[in-house]
């Protein structure tokens, strides 16, 4: 049989119970139910970052963020290094890339790893579009509410992924297909809009005990207590009909992609949504509203209306779709996991812990960014307390999540009284043997991830073309 094509379908800031087959009770998600009725669902998925850039970057790479760096939006993937989008390209596969997400690959990368990268069908509006707010609180809550429809970044997307499905090229393919949404502003043209009554739409979580130092900085930084309950839920209604459009967009390319497809759906990371009082997302968040993600694959080679609770991590992903395909895994050292071995009942457990980390030093504070309105708040927060956003790390198996701040105490939440990780249980001589047991193990695992020993050697001693002294 010929080796299967492959969608890789990523939208951003996600939260993983958005999703209808993940629980969500209210959204609709038709084709997203679908994909995971026909393939495979997992509940225990987790992101290795909390931000954009740096989470694409490890989960291209099979690296962790601190393997090489990968902390900030600016530090992005070099030609010379290695990708698994190259790993395919250089094993007989077309890589197409449509849109132009500008915040994965420094200059020549993106040459360097796919084939094809753009609109065929561009955007009536440019991205990233200077939004017109209401007033401060829509601004600090990045609110724009009803809009009118337009070929925007995604549409655009959607349409140039049709238009080139419509003629694929010969050989086997892989389609990467990153979208915006349903990241901030919150905004949605009907008939998504109005899809949602409001005073259906559920509360949001309540602030936690024992929270990190960012939840009350971020709530009086963007003056958050002027927040009603019918504001949240009317953010989180257009939310919902934002992820309804994604969905949307998911079903018309998967219904030009034909068969012999294998699909990879995911996000690079979640969303707040009022949970705690807060709204987008921080360099440092760990809770499972951000880090938690919507992970699903289908096509041949996977099974069908399978649920796997093992914990995964992002980086599994792409090894995974390299051995579906018959593409060699042997470009690079890297971290990641084939599912495939779990999946095809070879072994019991994928992993036993699913790792996350962020942050910064306080001697990296003049690295930190400097956004423009209305993120401008968020940057000045950073800027004037840098160890808000201290390096942190989480480590998670089904029943713990252990979180491990530079400059603040720890976190530790009980998984299955607490999912939304809420309550701190950290300090309590009832389970310093639990704490102990997870500071162990991220302690291993920086361990024997601290770096990799690159498989193209230096030779030693090399000629050198210089004058001697």
């Amino acid at each position: 049989m010929a080796r299967p094509n492959v969608v890789v379908f990523v939208p951003d800031q996600l939260r993983a119970d958005a999703v209808g087959c993940f629980g969500n009770p209210h959204v609709r998600t038709p084709n997203l139910d679908a994909l995971a009725a026909r393939g495979t669902r997992f509940t225990n998925a987790f992101v290795q970052h909390p931000v954009c850039s740096p989470s694409r970057a490890s989960f291209l790479t099979g690296w962790y963020p601190h393997v090489a760096g990968y902390r900030t939006l600016t530090h992005l993937l070099r030609p010379d290094q290695p990708n698994f989008l190259k790993s395919f390209k250089d094993n007989g596969y077309h890589v197409t890339w449509v849109g132009e997400r500008g915040d994965t690959f420094a200059p020549g990368g993106t040459e360097a790893s796919v084939h094809e990268y753009g609109f065929s069908v561009p955007p009536e509006v440019t991205w990233p579009a200077q939004a017109d707010y209401d007033d401060d609180l829509a601004a600090r809550t990045f609110y724009l509410g009803r809009v009118e429809e337009s070929v925007d970044f995604d549409e655009a997307a959607i349409r140039s992924a049709e238009q080139w499905l419509a003629k694929p090229p010969p050989e086997p393919w892989v389609l990467f297909v990153p979208l915006l949404a349903p990241h901030v502003p919150f905004k949605a043209a009907e008939p998504w809009f109005s899809m949602y009554d409001r005073d259906e739409m559920p509360d949001p979580l309540p602030p936690g005990s024992g929270e990190p130092a960012f939840h009350q900085a971020i709530r009086e930084g963007y003056g958050l207590d002027r927040m009603t309950p019918g504001k949240w839920r009317e953010i989180i209604a257009t939310y919902y009909a934002m992820v309804s459009r994604m969905d949307d967009h998911l079903g018309r390319v998967l219904a030009a992609a034909g068969e012999n497809t294998v699909t990879a759906f995911f996000a690079d990371h979640g969303e707040y949504l009022g949970d705690f009082g807060l709204v987008e997302k921080w360099p440092t968040s760990m809770s499972p509203n951000i880090t938690r993600d919507p992970l699903i694959l289908a096509g041949p080679g996977v099974p069908e209306g399978e649920v796997v609770d093992d914990m995964v991590e992002l980086i599994d992903v792409f090894p995974t779709l390299l051995e579906l395909c018959d593409v060699p895994d042997d470009t690079h050292r890297h971290f990641g996991r084939s599912l495939l071995p779990r999946l095809r009942g070879e072994v019991e457990v994928h992993r036993e812990y699913a790792f996350s980390e962020a942050g910064f030093t306080v001697e990296e504070e003049p690295q930190l960014e400097r956004p423009a309105y209305p993120y401008d708040r968020k940057g000045e927060l950073q800027h004037a307390n840098p160890r808000l956003v201290g390096k942190v790390v989480a480590v998670r198996d089904r029943s713990w999540t252990y979180v491990h701040r530079l400059y603040e105490g720890p976190e530790l939440y009980d998984r299955v009284a607490d999912p939304h990780e809420s309550v701190n249980l950290a300090g309590r001589p009832e389970h310093a043997a639990v704490e102990q047991r997870m500071r162990d193990e991220i302690l291993r695992w920086y361990l024997e991830t601290a770096d990799v020993i690159p498989y193209t050697p230096d030779p030693r001693r090399p000629k050198v073309e210089l004058p001697t002294p």
